[in-house]
């Protein structure tokens, strides 16, 4: 079994949440970094396994060409 982890908490009233400074200075990288953790937790206590990506790994895009227009037009 893992070991315990101690992860810091912090309490705020609702109407001093979005005034902390201490995410000012990450970038977004840093941030999902944060946030991704949290996020494979949620989705592991509803039983949904995420070490397979499912997210496409290609993009295709078909464009249909426009008719030739015929020599009599």
């Amino acid at each position: 079994m893992d070991e315990e982890r101690q992860i810091p908490v912090r309490k705020s009233a609702p109407v001093d949440q979005g005034q902390e400074r201490d995410l000012n200075g990450t970038t977004e990288a840093e941030r999902w970094a944060m946030m991704w953790p949290l996020t494979v937790s949620a989705w592991a206590m509803k039983g949904v396994d995420l070490r397979g990506s499912r997210l496409q790994r290609h993009v295709e895009r078909l464009v249909k060409r426009k008719a030739a227009e015929s020599p009599g037009q």
